[in-house]
């Protein structure tokens, strides 16, 4: 058996994403530069959205549910009066309206898109439907009737209204589409809308502000991308850490569960750590953790 291409490289790489390249594009030109074994991304955005796309490198690939499951914030532009087929401003407009809400309307109708929420994704999306990516369907033409999801919606703001268009901010948890909120409040209204502009400005720990701009990753030195990267226990900030006893460390890198000298509440989700670093991601038992996912650093 050969050797896998690529090099050991662990931690993370936050990408300011531009227009016009997908998600999986930016991961396999980072796996690139930095001749790495091993990348994922957590948490898609589509190709004309930009911002937070946080890459995960080596171990930290471990990491990515924790990353994927945190809240996101979106910085959005809605334009009034058209619902398209993607319901972004990349689609056919197929309904229009020369309604136009009034700042106070769009401001009574946001409740209704926050908590606990319903939500019908875009028909171009990457849901499955019968084992086939929906953007396939329809890109076939089709006709299909995607599933409602539940999604947490944290915070949906108001931020400024234009002719015709308004931008708006919302914070909210995994497998949140804004587009399907752009549609679904364009309908609320009666107006009718689509995505004219999509950021993610933070993803969980990661923020867009910190993001390495994409030419970059081309143009720059291996050396000058790593020292960019940040360690694989960033994108753990959202659970407790435990510190594993030098006994426990060793019982736990072997896969069973191991002691640790400080506590959560029984059957948490903790990471835990010794002097060499971080150890695994499990679940606290009183006094012990019994590992899911193991580092091998």
């Amino acid at each position: 058996m050969g050797r896998k291409k690529g090099r050991d490289i662990n931690g993370w790489l936050i990408v300011d994403k531009p227009a016009g390249v997908t998600s999986t594009a930016v991961v396999a030109k980072v796996r690139w530069a930095l001749d790495a074994k091993k990348a994922g991304h957590a948490g898609t955005l589509d190709p004309d959205a930009t911002g937070v796309l946080a890459v995960a490198l080596g171990e930290a690939t471990k990491t990515v549910p924790i990353v994927t499951n945190a809240l996101k914030c979106y910085d959005f532009k809605v334009t009034w009066g058209a619902e398209t087929s993607t319901d972004d401003a990349s689609g056919e407009v197929v309904r229009t309206s020369e309604l136009r809400p009034t700042a106070a309307a769009i401001e009574a109708a946001l409740a209704g898109f926050t908590g606990e929420i319903m939500q019908v994704p875009p028909a171009f999306s990457a849901v499955k439907v019968d084992g086939e990516r929906a953007y396939d369907l329809a890109r076939e033409g089709v006709e299909m009737e995607l599933a409602a999801r539940p999604l947490w919606v944290d915070s949906l703001k108001l931020l400024e209204t234009g002719e015709g268009w308004a931008r708006l901010e919302m914070v909210c948890g995994k497998g949140g589409y804004v587009r399907s909120i752009a549609r679904d409040l364009g309908r609320e209204l009666g107006c009718l809308g689509h995505v004219a502009h999509l950021r993610r400005t933070w993803s969980g720990p990661f923020e867009a502000a910190d993001g390495v701009e994409f030419a970059r990753v081309d143009r720059e030195a291996q050396d000058w991308l790593e020292a960019q990267l940040k360690p694989l226990e960033t994108g753990l900030a959202d659970l407790p850490m435990l510190r594993a006893t030098p006994e426990g460390a060793i019982r736990i890198r072997n896969g069973n569960p191991g002691e640790v000298t400080t506590g959560a509440d029984w059957g948490e989700l903790v990471w835990v750590a010794d002097a060499a670093g971080p150890v695994c991601i499990g679940r606290y038992q009183g006094g012990t953790v019994q590992p899911e996912r193991v580092f091998n650093l």
